[in-house]
């Protein structure tokens, strides 16, 4: 850890377990996956809302399973858990998302269902997962796992980290481009308050009031996509419970799962004569 990380990182727990009463604050050196560590405890009992924090993570995830790997201290990467009531969770990606955004800098759009970028280039994503945590039948809460890794800065020359990138042909953005020499505790100071806020909102009222603002940070509104069961078309906002609305020449279609491309549709074939 470098030395202004370790310097700052014992007073900004102490603030955030003052700000974010009732929520558990830890932070451990190496986890496999902070996501999964959450989950394993959530299994195996009841898991009280829990803020972890993970300065290097040896297989973290991404959404379909997809490694996730980044230098110590070049990024900041944390889950937060907590149980939520209700059985519709549409649209609470893109509330974390707009949570996230809205809190770090009014240049970072959110690319749906769950990335947020700085022009193209990805900034961080979002892997929400769920558990049980505890009986009750369908009204007791369930457990929202929410991993966050947001790029901080670009992995030193020669670093497993830059090989990895430069393998994955990946072509990431990095948060030191719009706040420089923010460290993550300063990161993390300015959002896991109103991330925590967001995803207690959403269980009260969902996604459908957070439309206007998600519609100011909206990375896709107006760009041709192509989804990964092959509908394209131009992106038009998203739907109250969080679907991507796509323009088609057959009428408005609605994404509620699936990836999706920035890129132009397909050519169509000449008519024969």
């Amino acid at each position: 850890m470098s030395a202004t990380a370790a310097a700052h990182w014992p007073e900004a727990l102490a603030a955030l377990r003052a700000q974010l009463g009732g929520v558990l604050v830890e932070m451990v050196d190496e986890v496999d996956s902070s996501n999964s560590a959450l989950l394993r405890r959530a299994r195996a009992g009841s898991l009280p809302p829990t803020l972890l924090i993970a300065r290097r993570q040896s297989a973290a995830r991404g959404r379909m399973g997809r490694a996730w790997v980044a230098e110590p201290d070049g990024a900041l990467t944390f889950s937060l858990a907590l149980p939520l009531v209700g059985r519709d969770w549409s649209g609470l990606s893109l509330a974390v998302g707009l949570a996230l955004a809205e809190a770090l800098h009014p240049a970072i759009r959110i690319k749906w269902p769950n990335d947020l970028h700085i022009g193209t280039r990805k900034l961080a994503g979002i892997l929400i997962e769920t558990a049980s945590s505890g009986g009750g039948g369908e009204s007791a809460p369930r457990c929202a796992v929410i991993g966050i890794g947001i790029n901080l800065r670009a992995p030193a020359a020669g670093s497993a980290a830059a090989a990895a990138l430069a393998a994955s042909g990946a072509q990431p953005a990095w948060l030191e481009d719009l706040l420089p020499g923010e460290s993550a505790p300063a990161v993390l100071a300015r959002c896991a308050a109103p991330l925590t806020a967001a995803v207690r909102a959403f269980e009260r009222a969902g996604f459908a009031p957070l439309l206007a603002r998600y519609a100011a940070r909206d990375a896709l509104a107006g760009r041709t996509l192509t989804c990964s069961d092959g509908t394209t078309g131009c992106a038009c906002g998203v739907a109250p419970d969080g679907a991507l609305r796509l323009r088609t020449p057959h009428g408005i279609a609605e994404i509620r799962s699936g990836a999706v491309s920035v890129r132009p549709a397909p050519a169509t074939p000449p008519a024969q004569p």
